[in-house]
């Protein structure tokens, strides 16, 4: 996997109880038009802390172009940004 740590736009459902959940997200690769991704599977989530900053670190299954393809997003909760982190 390659790794990108790009901010990404996301649009996610938080449920009353605190659970965020991805839904599709919006990013440009350097000169080209944006693209908006949508989420079909949530594989795995988990919290990280990295140098004190709390990440919650999602594991994605997508499908781009027809063809199935895994991405890492993370939400950085104390800023509420959301990073497109592998793909």
């Amino acid at each position: 996997m390659k790794v990108l740590m790009k901010s990404v736009d996301m649009i996610c459902f938080n449920s009353s109880e605190g659970v965020i959940t991805p839904i599709k997200f919006r990013y440009r690769e350097e000169g080209q038009e944006p693209r908006v991704i949508r989420i079909d599977r949530i594989i795995d989530k988990k919290e990280e802390k990295i140098a004190g900053n709390r990440m919650l670190v999602y594991t994605l299954l997508t499908t781009v172009d027809g063809i199935e393809r895994i991405f890492e997003m993370k939400y950085e909760i104390q800023t509420f940004k959301w990073y497109l982190y592998k793909i």
